[in-house]
């Protein structure tokens, strides 16, 4: 019971700390609407499973390979700046052409938490240090599942909230400058990750 409640709160914790997917689901829900939100919240859940699933069959290779976790740190920040540029020179919405970015919104939040070192630190160091090695494998991979519940269950609430239609016009009223607010600031992330590792 208490292996599950610390797994419980670092896990809630590490949801609700700000970074490149609260910035991915605000991208999307406030361009693109409501179900593109969430499907960039359902992406960044999957992205999640990514980093559990090569936990479980073998963390310590990669904790022992710094060049891979370089490797991933690198194509993470170029991942988070180009979505932020190509956030930044972005003009106004076609609100016709929005459901024909739920596809894109679910693989940008897929790749931004599969890309993530953050999130790959997150479940790493869960598995390894509050996790103990007797725990049985269908336990941990329910960690895994409620690592990525959680994920998607807090982002599609941001999204929800987000895609309300009065604070959604008021934002979209000032959409040029909320694009290059929001490029800018994935930018800025990317340039972080990029600089050095950072916890999640």
């Amino acid at each position: 019971m208490t292996e599950l409640f610390a797994v419980m709160t670092i896990t809630l914790l590490a949801v609700i700390s700000p970074g490149a997917d609260f910035a991915m689901i605000s991208r999307n829900s406030l361009l693109y609407g409501k179900r593109a939100g969430l499907a960039a919240a359902l992406g960044i859940g999957l992205g999640v499973q990514v980093h559990v699933m090569y936990t479980l069959l073998g963390a310590s290779l990669l904790q022992q390979t710094p060049l891979l976790l370089q490797l991933l740190r690198v194509l993470g920040a170029g991942y988070l700046v180009y979505v932020g540029w190509s956030t930044f020179r972005s003009g106004a919405v076609n609100e016709a052409a929005a459901p024909d970015s739920h596809g894109r919104a679910l693989r940008n939040g897929f790749l931004t938490n599969a890309l993530n070192p953050k999130t790959m630190l997150f479940v790493i160091s869960t598995y390894t240090q509050v996790v103990a090695a007797s725990t049985p494998l269908p336990v941990l991979l329910g960690y895994g599942l409620f690592m990525s519940l959680a994920h998607v269950l807090w982002f599609a609430l941001v999204a929800v909230l987000l895609a309300q239609d009065g604070l959604r016009q008021r934002l979209l009223g000032v959409q040029l400058w909320l694009n290059r607010g929001i490029g800018l600031l994935l930018m800025a992330l990317g340039s972080l990750l990029a600089a050095g590792p950072l916890l999640h």
